[in-house]
């Protein structure tokens, strides 16, 4: 999920096909019910509203009944949705607030400003014959944010359809401000009036096959999550971390965070975030927020390595030394970094990036074949180190044709407590944490996905409902993987973090993350596509994938 949430607040329109059909008709189904968590809350109503986040559980999540369906022993597919007929989200226009980017000081625009902006806007948009009203908008559950007032949202008019609330957006323009058309049921702080959500649960106690993030053996590539579920012969897939979206950003497809495949790193962490570990062939999952170290030795010369199969200079979502402008986590920002140092690992199944710096050819062992121009590709039993700035400089001076250079790797939680992975491990990483140690603790501002201090960042992705990818581990050491529809107007609406969060300690998560979303939120069940994804085109091609295999018969 990334620059695709403007679209998304704006809404797409569009009508979508029914929901369920396909999965309803492969198997015979159980309904059941879960109980809702104590405690309720309605938020307040009124012209000049104070609305908290939304209610609690037991109204977001009560009234769902859900359909059963056992894909194996130990593997089942709960196919959920809720609809609330008292919710009553319209199409509103929403003006925006001046605002500054904290890192650039570039002059931005944001969904919501303090009270004497609102008060201020307010008052012109009378003066122009309009008439506003204004919204308090507070933090959510964020363990690492300000309580109370975030902001405030200045709105006009409530219309039943996307075309009315258009035509009215035009008075607003013309009267001098910047706007955008939205549709209200993707407010946290309102009720939701659709949601259409899928929780695989895998109990490795019974499952006999393995769960693993696979990459399909190309970290430079994207397919479609139902596509590599196919082929694979899966019993249930969904889309794994965040990825490389753009050209401008880095090589397509490429992991933009920690990832590892066969015990091996395939790229490298950007800053400590959260990651799902599915140890021993899924057995034995784990969620943890990871941190990765990655050196280069020659002798007693050691230099950093800061990225694993991406562009040198270039680290989308930062979170690398010596980072600009930040060394912190920063979700859906490239950062750049002048002395750059990267290794390429067989995965990479591209062309190896070309530009300025020093490019080593090294061999299985590490020793090194050749130096020289950067390009080519990595050979199938060897690697490639590219240097940029000063980490250029260290390889001209240490790399010698039939000199070893030895790269050793460092994967540790946030005890500092070294993670040693095996060759049946596998992990994939997104953002932020949801639930620690059975309770809601959502430190989106420490992995950045939220900045407290600059309302123009991450406001749309955090706070607003988006559809969500989520996985989790329960008190009986099951693997949940979820996934919740998202930006179907009257549908499905997605889930803010928030609401994911406490969603997923309603199935009973102890710990649980948040994946990739937007569009790239997919469930495959044997391999078809089991939810309504939110991409136009249709399924969005992804970097990595969460698959569920059954046990291989040996011959």
């Amino acid at each position: 999920m990334s620059h695709e949430v403007e679209q998304a607040r704006r809404g797409s329109g569009r009508m979508k096909r029914p929901l369920w059909g396909g999965l309803a008709c492969a198997a015979a189904l159980t309904l059941v019910t879960l109980a809702p968590p104590a405690g309720a809350s309605t938020p307040a109503t009124g012209s000049d509203r104070s609305a908290s986040p939304a209610s609690s559980a037991s109204s977001e999540f009560g009234g769902i009944s859900w359909s059963t369906r056992r894909v194996a022993p130990g593997v089942e597919v709960r196919t959920g949705a809720l609809r609330d007929s008292a919710a009553a989200p319209v199409w509103s226009v929403t003006v925006q607030a001046p605002a500054v980017n904290r890192l650039t000081g570039a002059a931005t625009w944001a969904p919501l400003g303090d009270r004497a902006w609102a008060d201020a806007t307010a008052s012109r948009l009378r003066a122009a014959g309009l008439e506003p009203r204004l919204e308090r908008v507070t933090w959510d559950e964020y363990a690492d944010t300000p309580h109370g007032t975030m902001g405030w949202q200045v709105r006009v008019g409530r219309y039943a359809t996307q075309s009315e609330a258009a035509a009215a957006n035009t008075a607003v323009v013309a009267a001098g401000f910047r706007t955008a058309v939205e549709w209200t049921g993707y407010d946290g702080r309102q009720r939701a009036d659709g949601e259409s959500i899928h929780v695989a649960v895998v109990d490795p106690a019974r499952f006999t096959g393995t769960v693993g993030a696979t990459d399909d053996g190309n970290v430079a590539d994207r397919e479609n999550t139902s596509a590599v579920a196919a082929r694979l012969g899966s019993l249930v897939g969904v889309n794994g971390g965040f990825f490389i979206t753009s050209d401008a950003d880095g090589v397509q497809g490429t992991p933009a965070g920690l990832s590892a495949e066969h015990g091996r790193l395939q790229s490298m962490a950007v800053g400590s975030r959260a990651a799902l570990i599915l140890g021993d062939g899924g057995r034995r999952p784990r969620i943890a927020d990871l941190s990765t170290t990655v050196t280069v030795r020659d002798g007693s010369a050691v230099y950093g390595v800061q990225g694993i199969n991406r562009v040198p200079g270039k680290v989308r979502n930062c979170g690398r030394p010596g980072a600009v402008p930040t060394v912190e986590p920063r979700h859906d920002t490239t950062c750049t970094l002048a002395d750059d140092l990267v290794e390429f690992t067989p995965d990479f199944r591209a062309a190896l990036p070309v530009g300025a710096g020093v490019q080593v050819v090294l061999d299985r062992r590490g020793v090194v074949i050749s130096v020289g121009d950067r390009g080519g590709a990595v050979p199938d039993q060897g690697s490639v180190l590219q240097g940029v700035g000063g980490a250029a400089e260290w390889l001209t001076e240490h790399a010698r044709a039939g000199r070893r250079l030895a790269l050793s790797e460092v994967i540790r939680d946030s005890s500092h407590r070294e993670v040693r992975l095996g060759p049946d491990d596998t992990v994939v990483s997104a953002a932020p944490t949801l639930v620690e140690n059975g309770r809601v603790h959502i430190d989106a501002a420490t992995e950045g996905t939220l900045d407290p201090r600059d309302l123009s960042f991450g406001f749309a992705w955090s706070n607003v409902r988006q559809p969500r990818t989520l996985a989790g581990i329960d008190g009986r050491g099951r693997l949940l993987l979820v996934t919740v529809d998202g930006r179907q107007p009257g549908v499905s609406e997605g889930f803010t973090l928030a609401e994911a969060a406490r969603f997923m300690r309603s199935l009973g998560a102890v710990r649980a993350l948040n994946l990739d979303g937007g569009g790239s939120t997919a469930m495959a069940v044997d391999g078809k596509l089991v939810n309504v994804t939110s991409d136009a085109t249709g399924e969005r091609a992804v970097g990595d994938t969460i698959q569920v295999l059954p046990r291989r018969r040996t011959s």
